[in-house]
């Protein structure tokens, strides 16, 4: 007792006289043998002890923060809950008193107010939310907090199953979100995954804190597109867009929904894992009615999509490709004298088709192209699902003839496997699903895609192994009048 009270008298002494290294001697003793002792009650007055150094200290605290703090944090998993409140209490008056100068030290601080949002002792988690408040008040009016080294604790933190632990999440991604100069959104990919697995938490408040959450960062996307890191979040929106969670589904469909009409022709790699999420939900009945609503616009948007260029994009690519291998070793270069007749000519195309290769081999082109493969491979599992509804078997016919109208070469590529299944729906027991089929069919026999000479060179020059010529059963003037 004696030492405790005189101890700011000669902290501040020590301070005066600028003797760091008795500062640092006093808060030694108070850490080693007091505050990590083994006796209950030589720990509590450690932990007072350092609280009074930190108060004595002033503004010169921070020059020894990392000293005071880690001894107080190791007093978190005490078995005693009386010392982790004492603890608690402890570092609320360091932190209060050195204000910003704690930032440099917030992932050890948020580490262990994370883990104490959990205690089981009502008096302890009191004090935590005393101290979380604290350090809220200092991020917010600070422009020195480090969001780079903060997220990877964010992202671990966030996959916790306990309440009070996502609880205390959320609220920290809420402030951090309302803050101008932290731009969260920028790191949303790494945290949005478990975002959505806390929107199932079994707590009406905590779901709804989720809910204000991703609202928040919506908001955000919407205003600022360009900057959105849309192709990192599709796969995590896909995943969600299977949830058995009405609400995790509804969320994850919405946004997919956004995605696709602001990002646009960047989702088209994730056309495949999108239409195995969004086909199943276009048959749900009433009472997912809102779900089947966002996923009929998702599948229309994205359906408008896939573009006449699409067909051409994979040949383009290669006969330019072959021109710069005939020509690697003949650099393009401007000539002394200008060329001129059949040299300038020859000159401009190689230059012309050199820029080609250049903009359709760039990492933003690659990017968006469409994946027709595996497109088509999930409409073509959904056909051969008999326990899909009716909804769901239209909007996979309504693909296929769209396919075939947009892009007919790639998609004659796939006639052969999809046949015997477009003939196998005829007998389907829906007239609709019927007649959207012989429009399919229709397509597939009229097309000029499907003659020889309706391949382009290549195909023409090497066909395809097993490839055979298909007759449809039905006449085209038939087709054609079956109506849609």
């Amino acid at each position: 007792r004696v030492f405790s009270s005189s101890l700011p008298r000669l902290v501040r002494e020590f301070v005066a006289q600028n003797n760091t290294s008795q500062i640092k001697h006093v808060i030694q003793i108070l850490s080693q043998e007091f505050a990590l002792s083994q006796h209950p009650h030589s720990r509590k007055g450690g932990l007072i002890g350092l609280a009074a150094c930190s108060i004595a200290l002033g503004k010169d605290s921070g020059l020894y923060l990392k000293e005071l703090i880690e001894p107080v944090l190791t007093c978190f998993n005490d078995a005693d809950s009386r010392l982790r409140y004492y603890a608690c209490e402890a570092l609320y008056n360091i932190v209060k008193v050195a204000r910003g100068s704690v930032l440099p030290h917030f992932n050890v601080l948020f580490d262990g107010l994370s883990k104490l949002a959990a205690d089981p002792d009502p008096n302890v988690k009191s004090g935590s939310e005393l101290l979380d408040r604290l350090l809220k008040d200092i991020v917010t009016e600070s422009n020195q907090f480090d969001l780079v080294g903060f997220i990877p604790l964010l992202r671990e933190r966030i996959y916790s199953n306990n309440q009070y632990a996502r609880q205390f999440i959320i609220s920290w991604i809420l402030v951090l979100e309302s803050v101008p100069d932290i731009n969260l959104l920028d790191y949303l990919p790494e945290i949005l995954d478990g975002l959505f697995q806390i929107l199932g938490d079994n707590s009406k408040e905590i779901r709804k804190m989720c809910e204000v959450a991703l609202g928040e960062f919506l908001k955000e996307i919407k205003k600022n597109p360009s900057s959105v890191k849309f192709a990192e979040m599709a796969n995590i929106l896909v995943i969600h867009c299977q949830a058995a969670d009405d609400l995790i589904q509804l969320t994850a469909m919405c946004w997919m929904r956004e995605f696709i009409q602001l990002a646009g022709r960047v989702m088209l790699p994730y056309s495949s894992g999108i239409l195995t999420a969004v086909l199943p939900c276009l048959s749900y009945d009433d009472r997912k009615k809102n779900i089947k609503e966002v996923a009929n616009v998702c599948n229309q948007s994205l359906m408008k999509l896939v573009i006449p260029e699409d067909d051409e994009m994979d040949e383009a690519k290669q006969s330019v490709t072959l021109l710069a291998e005939t020509n690697s070793e003949e650099p393009i270069s401007k000539p002394e004298a200008a060329p001129s007749g059949e040299s300038l000519s020859a000159w401009l195309g190689i230059a012309v088709l050199s820029q080609l290769f250049s903009i359709l081999c760039s990492s933003e082109r690659i990017q968006v192209t469409l994946n027709l493969d595996g497109i088509v491979q999930v409409l073509d599992c959904h056909l051969h699902d008999t326990s899909i509804g009716m909804m769901t078997r239209i909007a996979v016919l309504k693909w296929l003839y769209h396919l075939y109208i947009k892009t007919p070469r790639k998609m004659f590529r796939h006639t052969d496997s999809l046949f015997p299944i477009l003939l196998r729906t005829l007998s389907d027991e829906s007239d609709e699903v019927i007649l959207k089929d012989l429009e399919v069919l229709a397509e597939i026999a009229s097309s000029p895609a499907g003659q020889t000479e309706g391949y382009g060179p290549s195909e023409a020059a090497e066909p395809r192994s097993g490839q055979v010529e298909l007759h449809v059963p039905i006449r085209n003037s038939q087709l054609s009048s079956s109506g849609t």
